[in-house]
């Protein structure tokens, strides 16, 4: 088994190059801002604080998808709404210990392409492959109101923009693993180059 990570900020496709990635090396792609989205959707639904619940949900990762207490949630954790409150969400400690907890046990079952923010700097440091994505705010913007635009969701770029400026700051400067590019990675500009050649520098590095 190996393990490739794959870290960025919002907005840089990292999880559509990993998701290429493990469709392309026939292995699991695992994408753990959804699993803090889906803690995130739970506390809202129910209207209790993480810490409160977090020893008794349960959280799953299979065949691209998350389930919250075994119902597929994949779908209705994709809101700015749900993104918003998983960002606040992830620096809580008692919460990022239970997901890197859960991440981990993923990877020891099975070969992973595994991405966030936090994967090559904590979740799995000793990674065999570690790449890091990133883009300027603007693109990275552009691409998140297109996204919203796409799902027929209302959205003003001005909005979306100060918002990704907004998370990248909470996720580079929280106290419990912040956002930066773990030793050792490959640095990516996603901006320059296409989703192919992306991918294709990926697998080389892999494939040797």
């Amino acid at each position: 088994m190996y393990s490739v990570a794959i870290d960025g900020p919002s907005g840089s496709g990292k999880s559509t190059i990993a998701k290429l990635l493990a469709d392309k090396l026939n292995i699991t792609y695992v994408d753990t801002g959804a699993m803090y989205r889906a803690i995130a959707l739970h506390s809202k639904e129910t209207g209790i604080e993480p810490v409160d619940f977090i020893n008794e949900v349960e959280i799953d990762y299979h065949d691209d998808k998350v389930f919250l207490n075994g119902e597929d949630v994949s779908d209705k954790i994709r809101t700015e709404e749900i993104s918003k409150l998983a960002s606040k969400i992830s620096k809580n400690l008692k919460v990022r210990e239970f997901l890197v907890q859960k991440q981990r046990e993923i990877s020891k079952k099975r070969s992973v392409v595994m991405e966030g923010r936090d994967i090559g700097t904590v979740v799995l440091p000793e990674a065999d492959y570690k790449f890091y994505l990133d883009a300027g705010v603007e693109v990275r913007a552009k691409r998140r109101y297109n996204q919203l635009i796409e799902k027929g969701e209302k959205a003003e770029f001005g909005q979306v923009l100060i918002d990704l400026k907004d998370r990248d700051f909470n996720d580079m400067n929280r106290e419990n693993s912040p956002l930066v590019k773990a030793e050792g990675a490959i640095f990516i500009d996603s901006a320059d180059i296409t989703l192919e050649e992306t991918l294709d520098k990926m697998l080389n590095t892999i494939r040797g």
